[in-house]
This record gives structure tokens, C-alpha cells and sequence, in this order.
């Protein structure tokens, strides 16, 4: 905006630590300011103005007391900052006598990064002359473009430049500053230059809300993230953090971990470069007794925490100026007329029910939380003191909330699976077609060790050129057996030729800070991993047989029938079908209506346990039997004292062995032995399969040690 300007106060402050451009970055408190007004219409200046400022900690640095030349006996009887600031309006408006006036400073360092931090820390409420001034570097730069690089530029290139010359009989260094400063205005505002002050610098007084779209578009070079702020922090305490510079409307987003509590971190987005590249130098600044750390982020950073595609929480964020109360806990039949009852009458809700938002799953279960909305700080205090009050039969969090902290929890719920963890077997799956190629064929990628946020679309980004060559439905996350990411995923190529590529192009490739083992497989070894069984170093193991400790012989079992029909077994290649004996189809764990939110077609869980339909023991005698079979004598050496017949049964699970086959060698004194059973394997081939798969392996407390007899 335009601005006529009668008058342009050159100020300069100075700090008990660093000056020049690390003016500000250590965070010391201002202990001088030095100003002279220079008359633009009559093109003369005034009297040379100064005021010293007493801080909070007396302790002047070396540097400062060699480049400022004021000592600690000058400041110990100066006036606080308040007073100072005081002082300085009173004296700045006697001199203009009502003429207007703008600011003017060396950069942008005195006014953003010294007197805007350090009055907000001590809650000084500025004049509003220090909301808006000019940095000379930037006005004498549009005026000689080829002079210095802006970065380059100070107060001793500029009067050089113009062929200034500075007046050594100042007192401080600050002073002769000044006074060098009102000489290049003036030589900017005489003739030939001729040079008007119109466009001075605004600094924002607040902190706007307001949502942001995941389609927007965010610059990589205006994004930070602030890392250790206190968990209680509201995007207005890191406004106040950032006082000084302009962050974005809605610029400010409170990260939440997992479980969807704030994790002390935030990204916050700034109008420009300049200033994010200025709250960078904000590194290791305080908030109350905490220093929080700030580092470069990145727009995508921003987006995923912020951006949002909801219309009803637009629709709800679109009323300005509300204050945002977040409760937690909420029983799970509370209604708006629950919540509205609990905030009456001393905090009224902004627009009864309609500023109200209850936070569902994608399937409109309600999770416990809402936002609600109050219409000043003081409502909005008052419905803060009613933490952890009862509504219902629970106690009730509260907290204070922001607008992006709203889009981040309803983008959470949104996205997340329906049914978190695994319930018991309800349909048999069996695979399709597609999903068993010819045997030996490797047209598959695993990838391993991906962040457990990962999602499809930070795959495919990985992926990068080979993207294309994924089969439609392809990628297959690999969770565990509480329905979480278990940092494993399967991709299913168009040929084996481009797997091949894959693996040798992405392998060790980074995503979010963390390299991904990428690796050839076959369609056999994924589907082995969905159901539930290990692929690593050492080679391919089968899903594990989880069987519930069923020693006694009195359980008796229905007639085993066919376990896969014969129609379907071409489906199975011979490694799915597990020896020595057959297994039925996998047990899915979704019902056939469920709707999975989750971007892959098929999706294998490893089962809780075994079908409890398979003949592992004798059968009643009215049920059909096994046949007798040839049997081969296995030997444990190595088993405890309170070792029996139910613990060894467990060892040699899946073989059918009858509890009658198995014998615990007993000692002279007639108690069980320490060291050894004999057990009968009803074949040859199952013996030495026990021996291969078991042949050390603990029970209870020492090795075991299995010999074939």
C-alpha cells in the first residue's frame, strides 16, 4: 500500500551480544537504541536521539562492549525496556509534532529478529510505529541494481558507494551508524536520484488461521520445522515464538504422533524466503524454559499435516476469529446436545450445534473426539477449567486446538483401516488366478525396512520410472499380526525382466531418512509371506502352526474331509501346499461386506491359529482313524524334570504323533529323567523332517538335542 511519508526515523539497536548479521541469533536483550528523524520534505535532519535500556541479565559479551564501546556501569542504572520503548514514543512523537513517520533500519535484523522477539517474550505491548518500516539495503538496492549483492550490502558499502563520508566524532558506534544512514537517505531523496519512500515493510500484529488444500501449491524454501515445543502449545504460542516474522494464514500445524497426541513438533510456513531463512537463525531460541530446535522442511512436509479436501471441515473452519477446544474421550453415544450442555451456561458455544464437529471413521463410528468452538480467549478459558469434568461416565480431555491440528486428526481417522486389528477367521480366501503365475517365475519386488508411515502413494514415489511397470492392484502391504505395518511390502511387476531392474535401481534408495532393501522374488515366495510364513537370509519358512496346547487323548476331532477341492489345487503350486500334510485354504479376517480401506486387492494376514478341523490326534473311536503308517524312533536329549507328555507334544506338532508313541525314560529312582523321551513319528520322512526344522530348539529352559533312532 501506497504511504505519503513526512518523516523517516533512522533507528539502531544494539544488544549485549552478537551485531552485524547475527544481530539477534543469540537471543541477548537490547541495551541501546539510537534514532535521528530526517525531514524528507525539507530534505534536513534532526538532533541525534539516544536511550539505554537496563535487561534482565547484566552480562555484556567482549564483542559487544569492543563494537558498541557502552559499559555495564551505563546500563546497571539505565530504565527497563518498557519504560525505554516509552521514552522513545514520547520523544519521537514530541519532535514531529504530528507529521506522519516510518521506521528505518540497517536490514531487516533490528526490527524481526531484536525488538518485535524480545517485547514479546516480556509481553511489552509495542508502539505501533514499530509495525511498519523500510530496510534501507532493499530501497538503495532498487535504486542501483548493480551495486553490491543485497547479502553484501551495509552501511559502509552504501555510503561508499555514494561517496559518503562518515563523521568520526560520534560518540558509540551506533551513533555514527545513524548519522552515516541519515546521510544516504538524504542522498537518496536529493537530486539526481530523487527517490520516494512509499512501500514500507509490514510486520503482521497476529496470527491468522485458516485451512489450506491438499492441491495448493507451498514453495520448499518457506517451510520449517520447529522440534521440542511443550505439549500444551497452540499455534499462537508459535506465532508469538515467530513474532517479528509474517507466518501464511494457516501457516501453523501442531504435529500429532500415532496415537493422536501432539509430539512437540510443528510445521509452520512463512510468506517468503527471507523469513523462513530468518526463523532459521531462531535456532535453539526459548519458550518459557524449553529451547526448540528449527530446521528447513520441505511443502510436502507442510501438506501432509495440513492440507486438507473436507468441505465440512472448510465448512466448519470458514468462521473467523473462533477459538478451537479439542475434547478427547468422549463416550461414543454423546450427542451435540451432550456437549452443549456440558459447556453451559458460562461458555456458550459459537453457533450451538453447528460449532460442534464430532471426528468418525470412514464408516461413521464415532472415535471420542470433537472440536468445538468459542467465540472469545475468555469462553474459551472458562470451557479449559472443565478439564477431565464427567460427561456421561468419563472424564473429558480439553484442549486447546488450531485449525490445522483439526484437518490433521480428521485426515488420520479418515484414512485409517476400519478394523485395527485382526478379529478370528470368518471366510475361507483362496488366491486368484492372478496372483499364481507359472512356478519359478520371478516378476516380484519386495522391499524391505520402509518407514512405518509409508503409504502406496510414498511407494510408488520411490518406485519412481518403474511405477509403470506395476501390475494393476500390485502393491501388497505386509502388516503384522496386530494389523500394523511391519515395514515389508510386495510388488507385483509385468515381467521378470523389469523386477530384475527394479532391484538392481532402487536397492539401498532412501525414503524419509531411511535406505529400503529392495529384492527379486517370486509370487510363490509373497504369497507364502502373506499368509504368514518368513522369507529372509536363511530361505523360505512356512506360516507357523500355532496350535493350542492339546495334550490329553480323550479330544476327539470331526472326520477330516477334503481340504482343498480338486478343482482348485492347480491354483497351488506344490511349495503352498505344505507337508507332510495338506493345509486348508487361509482364513481371511475381514467379512465379505467390510470394505477395506487399504489401496491393494488381496490381503493375506498371518493366522492366529490352526483350522481345528485337522486329525492332529487319535479320533474317537466312531470317527475314522489314520491309517497305521511305518514310524522311525526320535530321541530328545536335553529336556527338564517337570518336562511331560503335553510339552513334547507341542515340540512335534503336525506330525500326528499319538500321545501313546511317546515315553519319558525314567531313572533308577523311578522320577522322570532330566535328559531324554523317545517318540515315535508315524513316517520316516516326517521323522527327519522334525530333526531338520527342530533339531536345537529350547522347551522351557535348556537345549534339546533330537536324534534319529
Amino acid at each position: 500500500m501506497t504511504t505519503n511519508i513526512d518523516n523517516l526515523v533512522v533507528l539502531f539497536a544494539t544488544t549485549s551480544g552478537a551485531s552485524g548479521d547475527l544481530l539477534g541469533s543469540d537471543e541477548k536483550e537490547l541495551i541501546q537504541l539510537v534514532w535521528q528523524v530526517v525531514d524528507l520534505a525539507n530534505k534536513k535532519t534532526g538532533k541525534l536521539n539516544e536511550v539505554f535500556i537496563r535487561p534482565k541479565h547484566l552480562e555484556l559479551t567482549d564483542e559487544c562492549k569492543e563494537e558498541s564501546g557502552v559499559a555495564e556501569e551505563t546500563i546497571s542504572s539505565a530504565e527497563p525496556l518498557g519504560n525505554a520503548l516509552n521514552q522513545f514514543n514520547q520523544r519521537l512523537i514530541a519532535e514531529v509534532d504530528g507529521a506522519s513517520l516510518c521506521l528505518c533500519t540497517d536490514g531487516q535484523l533490528h526490527i524481526r529478529q531484536v525488538i518485535h522477539p524480545e517485547a514479546s517474550s516480556k509481553n511489552i505491548m509495542l508502539p505501533e510505529c514499530f509495525y511498519s518500516f523500510f530496510d534501507l539495503r532493499k530501497e538503495f538496492k532498487k535504486n542501483f541494481p548493480s551495486s553490491a549483492d543485497l547479502k553484501d550490502l551495509d552501511i559502509q558499502v552504501m555510503a561508499n558507494y555514494l561517496n559518503i563520508t562518515t563523521d568520526s566524532s560520534a560518540d558509540t558506534s551506533a551513533a555514527l551508524n545513524v548519522q552515516s544512514m541519515a546521510s544516504i537517505v538524504l542522498a537518496l531523496i536529493s537530486e539526481p536520484v530523487c527517490y520516494n519512500f512509499t512501500h514500507p515493510e509490514r510486520v503482521n500484529e497476529k496470527f491468522e488461521t485458516g485451512t489450506c488444500s491438499k492441491m495448493e501449491r507451498v514453495d520448499d524454501n518457506t517451510v520449517i520445522r520447529a522440534r521440542g515445543l511443550p505439549w500444551q502449545s497452540s499455534d499462537q504460542d508459535i506465532a508469538r515464538f515467530f513474532r517479528g516474522l509474517n507466518i501464511a494464514k494457516g501457516g501453523a500445524a501442531l504435529c500429532l504422533n500415532a496415537q493422536g497426541r501432539r509430539n512437540g513438533e510443528a510445521l509452520v510456513r512463512f510468506v517468503n524466503e527471507e523469513h523462513r531463512d530468518l526463523a532459521l537463525q531462531r535456532h535453539k531460541h526459548h519458550m518459557g524454559n524449553r529451547y526448540i530446535e528449527v530446521y528447513k522442511a520441505t511443502g510436502e512436509d507442510f501438506l501432509k499435516i495440513a492440507g486438507g479436501t473436507s468441505n465440512e471441515v472448510a465448512h466448519f473452519l470458514s468462521k473467523e476469529n473462533q477459538i478451537i477446544v479439542r475434547m478427547r474421550g468422549l463416550p461414543f453415544t454423546a450427542t451435540a446436545e451432550d456437549v452443549l450442555l456440558f459447556f453451559s451456561p458460562a461458555c456458550p458455544v459459537t453457533g450451538g450445534k453447528d460449532g460442534i464437529l464430532f471426528v468418525k471413521y470412514p464408516d461413521g463410528r464415532p472415535t471420542g473426539d470433537a472440536f468445538v468452538l468459542f467465540s472469545c480467549e475468555e469462553y474459551a478459558q472458562n470451557a479449559l477449567k472443565k478439564h477431565k469434568e464427567i460427561l456421561g461416565k468419563r472424564y473429558i480431555e480439553l484442549f486447546k486446538s488450531t485449525a490445522a491440528e483439526v484437518q490433521q486428526v480428521l485426515n488420520r481417522y479418515t484414512s485409517a483401516p476400519l478394523i485395527p486389528i485382526a478379529p478370528a477367521p470368518i471366510i475361507p480366501v483362496l488366491p486368484q488366478p492372478p496372483f499364481v503365475p507359472p512356478p519359478g517365475v520371478r516378476d516380484c519386488v519386495r522391499l524391505r525396512g520402509l518407514p512405518y508411515i509409508a503409504t502406496i502413494e510414498d511407494i510408488l514415489e520411490f518406485l519412481g520410472e518403474f511405477t509403470a511397470d506395476i501390475r494393476p492392484h500390485g502393491v501388497h502391504m505386509v502388516l503384522n499380526q496386530q494389523g500394523r505395518p511391519s515395514g515389508d511390502s510386495f510388488i507385483q511387476m509385468k515381467s521378470a525382466e523389469r523386477a530384475f531392474m527394479t532391484a538392481q535401481k532402487c536397492h539401498k534408495k532412501t525414503m524419509k531418512d531411511r535406505y529400503v532393501e529392495v529384492f527379486q522374488c517370486s509370487a510363490e515366495e509373497m504369497n507364502i509371506v502373506l499368509m504368514g510364513g518368513t522369507l529372509n537370509r536363511n530361505g523360505l519358512s512356512p506360516p507357523p502352526c500355532k496350535l493350542r496346547r492339546l495334550s490329553p487323548p480323550s479330544y476327539t476331532f470331526p472326520p477330516q474331509t477334503a481340504v482343498v477341492p480338486a478343482d482348485a489345487t492347480a491354483l497351488y503350486q506344490p511349495q503352498v501346499l505344505l507337508n507332510p500334510r495338506p493345509m486348508q485354504p487361509t482364513p481371511a479376517f475381514y467379512p465379505a461386506s467390510a470394505q477395506l480401506f487399504m489401496n491393494y486387492t488381496a490381503y493375506y494376514p498371518s493366522p492366529p491359529g490352526s483350522p481345528t478341523s485337522l486329525n492332529y490326534f487319535p479320533s474317537h473311536t466312531s470317527a475314522p482313524t489314520l491309517g497305521a503308517q511305518p514310524g522311525a524312533l526320535v530321541r530328545m536329549h536335553g529336556l527338564a524334570y517337570n518336562n511331560g507328555v503335553k510339552e513334547i507334544l507341542n515340540i512335534v506338532q503336525g506330525y500326528q504323533s499319538p500321545p501313546e508313541s511317546m515315553a519319558l525314560v525314567n531313572s533308577l529312582c523311578g522320577q522322570p529323567s532330566s535328559s531324554d523321551a523317545l517318540v515315535t513319528l508315524p513316517a520316516l520322512l516326517s521323522a527327519k523332517q522334525s530333526l531338520q526344522d527342530r533339531g536345537h530348539m529350547h522347551l522351557g529352559g535348556p537345549f534339546l538335542d533330537l536324534q534319529l533312532l
